[in-house]
């Protein structure tokens, strides 16, 4: 038996996953027929409600990999049948996981395009708020983008690089950063207008139209170093967000970085505040975010 890992959950709780059964590399079976059918329900609740915000706000290529994906408005998708399509589009798969693993687990199966999504589904109480990633955040919010060559790819790269944030002190914490606001909550400009792409955002009813409409949080144009050194929020909706040019950029940037400098040179400083302006933003620019 595996052990559970630790999480930096806001109150002190053991995490929901059944470890019991997991493999060393914290992967295990599905059960596809082991859904009830209320967690069916839920998951036809939670599809019906985000599949009509995202085709207002997300961005062209999430909407392009739901459309491949196909995944069923009425019950928790099977992840064999993703499969094929993943391994057509990029050659990706997704692998079941009891919830939350290790560092080094997740990174080697981003390395290795697999990406980890939880089998287990929230209850009705936990609708619009949920502690730990369930099955329709890691599946709903991060799988169609995986059908994209570019952020597929961004994502293998990402996991390459965790072993060397791991080996240098700071560095996982500024890895961690440029996932949080890269992955789960980055917004794109598109002929459209801004976007989103984010999984915590596309899984999250409130914030979805939070992030793009609302006036409180700040939307700054994307930096690599800004993002790395810029601390989040976990109990609430952020308060800055990063904007995208491209996957292209977000790919290029990261990939031609040697992180390993910027660990030494800000690995041991304090964050920055998440709410913080630029050093040297003037209101014009920061208006000029908000588009």
């Amino acid at each position: 038996m595996v052990q559970p890992p630790s999480a930096p959950v806001n109150q002190p709780r053991g995490l929901r996953g059944d470890y019991s059964h997991a493999a060393e590399d914290y992967t295990v079976a599905q059960d596809w027929e082991r859904y009830s059918p209320d967690e069916h329900i839920i998951w036809a609740t939670l599809y019906r409600r985000q599949i009509d915000l995202i085709e207002r706000y997300a961005a062209p290529e999430v909407m392009a990999g739901v459309r491949a994906l196909g995944a069923s408005a009425s019950q928790i998708p099977r992840f064999e049948d993703a499969n094929r399509v993943l391994q057509t589009t990029t050659g990706w798969r997704i692998v079941a996981v009891p919830g939350l693993i290790p560092e080094h687990t997740f990174f080697d199966h981003l390395s290795h395009r697999r990406f980890p999504v939880t089998v287990w589904i929230r209850s009705r109480e936990e609708l619009d708020y949920l502690v730990e990633p369930d099955v329709f955040h890691d599946f709903f919010g991060h799988v169609p983008l995986l059908t994209n060559p570019i952020f597929a790819r961004f994502m293998q790269a990402y996991g390459e690089a965790g072993p060397k944030a791991m080996a240098t002190p700071g560095g996982l914490r500024m890895l961690a950063r440029l996932y949080w606001y890269m992955v789960e909550f980055g917004l794109i400009r598109t002929g459209s207008g801004l976007r989103v792409y984010g999984a915590g955002i596309l899984s999250s009813k409130g914030e979805t139209v939070y992030s793009v409409e609302s006036p409180e949080p700040q939307r700054l144009d994307f930096d690599l170093v800004r993002v790395m050194r810029t601390d989040y929020r976990i109990d609430d909706f952020q308060r800055t967000y990063f904007v995208l040019d491209s996957f292209e950029q977000l790919f290029g940037a990261c990939y031609n970085t040697d992180f390993a400098p910027m660990y030494r040179q800000y690995g041991a400083l304090p964050p920055l505040a998440a709410d913080r302006p630029p050093a040297g933003a003037t209101p014009q620019h920061q208006e000029r975010s908000r588009e």
